[in-house]
C-alpha cells in the first residue's frame, strides 16, 4: 500500500446557483446525508446544468499530466459524490485495484481531508485536487480536530462537500510509478479470496471510524485482490 498522497489546486469556476441548489435538495431530501456519510449524486443530470463540467475535467487532466500521468484520467471511471464529513475508513475492500483522484467543488467550510497513517492533512476548498491509494485510511474532519466527531456536523451547520472522483488503475504503469506502488503478489492467498481486502500481519485489517487507527495496529500493510485461477 502506498502512503504517497498527491495534492494541488486547480482553477475551477463556481458551480451555477441552479446546480448548487439541486445538489442541496439531493443531499438533504433524497439522500438524507447523516454526519460521516459519503454518497453518490446523479452525474448525468448534473452535466445538463453544468456548462463548466468540461472545464473542470480539463483542469484536473492538465494537473495530472504535470505529475506524469499523461492521459490516464480520460480512460478512468468518474462519479459525482457528496459527503457530510466522512468517518475514517479505507476503500481497499471495494477499490483495491484503484487509486482515487478527487476534485472538490465546494467552498472552504473549515474541513480537512486527513490521512492519519500517512501523515497528510489537506484543507478542502473549491479546486482542491487529491490522488491517493484507496487502501489508505482517510476522513473528512473539522480543521482543528484530531478525530471524527458527529457533533462537528450538526444539522444547523453548512458542512457538505461535493466532489468528482476518478478511479485510476494502480496497475497502470504511470499510476503505480507516481504513487510508488510496490506489488507483492501472493497467489496462494489471493486464490482463496472472493473479495478485495486489506491485510495486516496475516489477517484482515479494519479502521477505527473515529480515530483512523488500524486494527491490528502494527506491522506492514498490503492490499490483497482476488485472482482468477485461469
Amino acid at each position: 500500500m502506498s502512503d504517497v498522497v498527491l495534492s494541488g489546486t486547480v482553477d475551477v469556476p463556481v458551480p451555477p446557483a441552479r446546480l448548487s441548489a439541486d445538489w442541496e435538495r439531493e443531499t438533504s431530501m433524497r439522500l438524507g446525508l447523516e454526519p460521516g456519510d459519503v454518497e453518490p449524486l446523479p452525474l448525468a443530470r448534473a452535466r445538463v446544468r453544468w456548462p463548466d463540467y468540461r472545464h473542470c475535467v480539463h483542469a484536473v487532466s492538465d494537473w495530472t499530466r504535470t505529475l506524469g500521468l499523461q492521459e490516464v484520467l480520460a480512460s478512468s471511471d468518474v462519479a459525482l459524490m457528496a459527503c457530510r464529513g466522512a468517518k475514517y475508513h479505507h476503500d481497499g475492500a471495494h477499490y483495491g485495484g484503484a487509486a482515487f483522484c478527487n476534485l472538490f467543488l465546494s467552498e472552504d467550510k473549515g474541513l480537512d481531508l486527513h490521512f492519519p497513517a500517512a501523515g497528510h492533512r489537506i484543507p478542502l476548498a473549491r479546486g482542491t485536487a487529491v490522488i491517493f491509494d484507496t487502501g489508505q485510511p482517510h476522513a473528512v474532519i473539522r480543521r482543528h480536530s484530531g478525530s471524527f466527531d458527529v457533533a462537528d456536523f450538526g444539522p444547523d451547520q453548512d458542512c457538505t462537500q461535493v466532489f468528482l472522483t476518478w478511479e485510476l488503475p494502480v496497475e497502470h504503469a504511470d499510476v503505480g510509478r507516481v504513487l510508488g506502488v510496490d506489488f507483492d503478489i501472493d497467489p496462494s492467498t489471493s486464490l482463496q479470496l472472493d473479495e478485495e481486502q486489506v491485510w495486516l500481519n496475516g489477517a484482515q485489517a479494519r479502521v477505527c471510524p473515529d480515530s483512523g487507527r488500524w486494527f491490528p495496529t502494527n506491522g506492514s500493510m498490503k492490499v490483497t485482490t482476488p485472482r482468477s485461477p485461469c
